[in-house]
């Protein structure tokens, strides 16, 4: 199983600045800090079909690329390819997962928590 990195920060606006698919997938590598070789050594990608997948000249298979989105921490060429389809960059939101709920209630729980303990000195 591959581990997924440390989400990274994308916006809209460097998504929607890129023509192609490729320039995407340059800037999902460049948000990550990685080099190509790093994530192609990391994946098991060939050096050639990657270069090949950044210059447009071939096709990208669906679960190679999430791989190396999930590696990267970040969206970018997903992103991409919905701007490029018409969709509005910034309507789009990721869903909440039921572990991102449990933590947001827990948090809002211990704050509540906080301000009762904090209240209750004063």
């Amino acid at each position: 199983m591959q581990q997924l990195s440390i989400p990274v920060v994308v916006t809209p606006a460097e998504v929607m600045r890129k023509k192609s698919l490729g320039q995407s997938i340059d800037l999902c590598l460049e948000l990550a800090g990685l080099e190509p070789k790093q994530v192609q050594t990391a994946l098991k990608l060939d050096k050639a079909q990657f270069s090949r997948w950044q210059s447009g000249q071939e096709g990208v298979n669906w679960p190679r690329l999430t791989a190396v989105m999930d590696h990267c921490g970040n969206d970018a060429p997903l992103l991409w390819m919905n701007h490029d389809r018409g969709f509005d960059l910034h309507a789009m939101r990721k869903v909440e997962s039921a572990l991102e709920r449990e933590l947001r209630q827990v948090r809002s729980e211990r704050d509540s928590l906080m301000n009762l303990l904090l209240g209750s000195r004063a």
